[in-house]
C-alpha cells in the first residue's frame, strides 16, 4: 500500500475552536498536513485519508521557548467545521 503526505495552509480570519484541542486558537495561517494511502480496485485506484494533523504556531506552543511547534492530531470534518463557522462569520 502507498501512503503519501499533502500539506496545504489553511488561513482562519477569526479566532477558532477545533474539537479536540482545549483552548481558543488565534486567527491566522496554519499548516495542515493529510495523511492518504491508496484503495486499489481492478480498474481504478484512489487515495483516502487516513489521518489529518494541524501544526500550531511556535507563538501559540510554549511562551519564550524559541523553535517550538506542536503538531496535533485533528479529524478533518472537525478542521472543515472550524473553516466554515470561520468564513460565515461577519466581516469585521
Amino acid at each position: 500500500m502507498t501512503t503519501r503526505t499533502r500539506r496545504e495552509t489553511v488561513t482562519f480570519r477569526h479566532p477558532f475552536h477545533i474539537h479536540g484541542i482545549d483552548r481558543l486558537l488565534p486567527a491566522g495561517s496554519y499548516q495542515v498536513l493529510a495523511d492518504e494511502e491508496t484503495i486499489r480496485a481492478e480498474t481504478v485506484s484512489a487515495w483516502r485519508r487516513v489521518g489529518t494533523s494541524i501544526i500550531l504556531p511556535k507563538e501559540d506552543v510554549v511562551e519564550g521557548v524559541l523553535g517550538s511547534e506542536q503538531m496535533l492530531s485533528i479529524r478533518a470534518v472537525d478542521l472543515a467545521d472550524a473553516r466554515r463557522i470561520d468564513a460565515s462569520v461577519a466581516h469585521d
